[in-house]
């Protein structure tokens, strides 16, 4: 079972929230779990549970409603802080609980040098860490810092409920850390328990499951656009991407809507580079964009000099939208891909895979079921589980990260999958895909590739989704644009 990121660990529980499976839920499993793996460990003994006012400590408050059950436990509760400061409904509530269970002590310390904080580490047998989470990372503050150095003096064994507290900080020393023997981590392994710094303190690390969905991890959800780089309240124009949108040509509206909906995802700058027959058509379709005109009637070699220049001052290129498929505008392409960093194919740029140098860029691509046929000259297979192999070996040998669109996007690195069902049969219509081509260069300006691809389905799907609502049949890939940014603010 491959680990997974903290990161992606918040993102599955907020996925579990938006399909039914509440926090207080995932708290209760928890912590049910932790007080199995005690008692799987220990016969019997006074436990002492640390927690601090977050989550962390939640899961320790239901450990210890579970634990006080089996009398051969003595059960003590050590409260960082006060009652009233505890920072989510969850872990109040199972506070709460706790002055209805038979608990022999509750105990909130707010100062560093109360007694008790001494005590109660000192009679204990074993000690549990529910101090601080995976969201603390910051520097050490009383009283959890003299809670921890006390623990690491103890002599006791420690269990640590998901990590280690303090090893999160990267600003902490290393003695602020609490020294655990055993860590009791969830759903699956975590990467960042396998870091020489946490492996110091993790001790054992056993992993418990907590009735996770097995589709908040492998579908796209909202929990997925909460990790997502948002622009800084203090940056400045260009700060939050600059996209140049390579397209046009044969068609003139595709890239205008890859455009627009970038910035409707947040880009700041996006230019677009047209032929001159479509040039001044594009530019009419919003005062918000900036059009370059191109040499002639198609993308061709000549262009190649103003796009060099125009890719080194984007972040992002996006490019094959509308383009049309004539053999020099396809050379073309493919002389431009080993020019961008950040690119996005879409269309008739696809064909230009073919033999282009792509080692140093980071790259999506946004085929449908045909357009990927023809790139592989294999037929994409209607079996979703075989379609999943397909993309997941086309992305690993080319290293680049693939979002099949179809009924359930695919969309892999080539290491992981993940699978997006957002969307509906209206989207059909013409135009959806460039505005999903143009989302996906707008995330992946401050995004990495394959988080900026996940997302840009989800996004794109959810925002057809909301269009059709109000649009039926007769929606338009410009009535999506429109409903990116109400996606975006959930």
């Amino acid at each position: 079972m491959d680990p997974i990121t903290w990161e992606e660990m918040k993102a599955i529980d907020a996925n579990c929230a938006q399909l039914g499976l509440l926090p207080i839920q995932l708290m209760e499993n928890a912590g049910c779990s932790i007080s199995k793996a005690i008692r799987d460990h220990f016969s019997g003994g006074k436990i002492l549970l640390i927690a601090g006012r977050g989550n962390n400590g939640g899961d320790a408050f239901v450990a210890a409603r579970h634990l006080c059950q089996f009398p051969q436990f003595q059960i003590d509760i050590m409260l960082l802080g006060n009652s009233a400061s505890i920072h989510t409904e969850e872990a109040k509530r199972n506070f709460l609980l706790l002055r209805h269970c038979n608990v022999d002590s509750i105990n909130e310390i707010m100062d560093p040098g109360d007694v008790k904080l001494s005590d109660l580490i000192n009679n204990a047998d074993i000690i549990v860490d529910g101090i601080l989470g995976t969201g603390v990372t910051g520097d050490i503050r009383e009283p959890e810092a003299s809670a921890i150095e006390l623990i690491n003096l103890s002599g006791k064994y420690v269990i640590a409920i998901d990590v280690p507290s303090g090893t999160m900080g990267s600003n902490n020393a290393l003695s602020k850390c609490v020294k655990a023997d055993l860590t009791i981590t969830f759903h699956k392994m975590k990467e960042e328990l396998n870091t020489l710094k946490a492996s110091i303190y993790t001790g054992e690390i056993k992993v418990e499951g907590i009735g996770v969905c097995s589709h908040a991890e492998s579908y796209i959800g909202k929990g997925n656009l909460k990790n997502l780089k948002i622009r800084n309240p203090y940056s400045h124009k260009g700060q939050a991407g600059r996209i140049l949108i390579i397209g046009g040509g044969a068609y003139s509206g595709a890239p205008a809507l890859a455009a627009l909906a970038a910035l409707r995802t947040g880009a700041d700058i996006v230019t677009v580079a047209a032929p001159a027959n479509v040039a001044d058509i594009i530019a009419s379709f919003s005062p918000d964009l900036i059009v370059r005109c191109l040499s002639n009637q198609r993308l061709c070699s000549e262009d190649i000099p103003l796009i060099s220049r125009l890719v080194d001052q984007h972040d992002v290129t996006v490019m094959g939208i509308g383009l049309g498929n004539e053999e020099e505008v396809v050379e073309t392409a493919r002389r431009i891909i080993p020019l961008c960093k950040k690119l996005v194919l879409d269309a008739d740029a696809l064909p230009a895979l073919e033999n282009a140098e792509i080692d140093a860029s980071e790259i999506v691509i946004t085929p449908h079921a045909k357009e990927f046929a023809r790139i592989r000259k294999v037929e994409t297979s209607a079996d979703i589980n075989k379609r999943i192999e397909e993309v997941m070996t086309f992305s690993r040998e080319k290293k680049l990260v693939t979002l099949l669109k179809g009924m359930i996007d695919i969309i892999s690195d080539g290491r992981k999958v993940m699978l997006n069902k957002t969307g509906n049969a209206g989207m059909s219509v013409g135009g959806t895909g460039d505005v999903l081509a143009g989302i996906t260069g707008a995330l992946l300006a401050t995004n990495t590739p394959m988080k900026a691809a996940a997302c840009a389905a989800y996004i794109n799907g959810t925002a057809g989704d909301l269009a059709f609502k109000d649009k039926g049949y007769g929606l338009l890939a410009t009535d999506m644009i429109e409903r990116i940014t109400d996606v975006m603010r959930e």
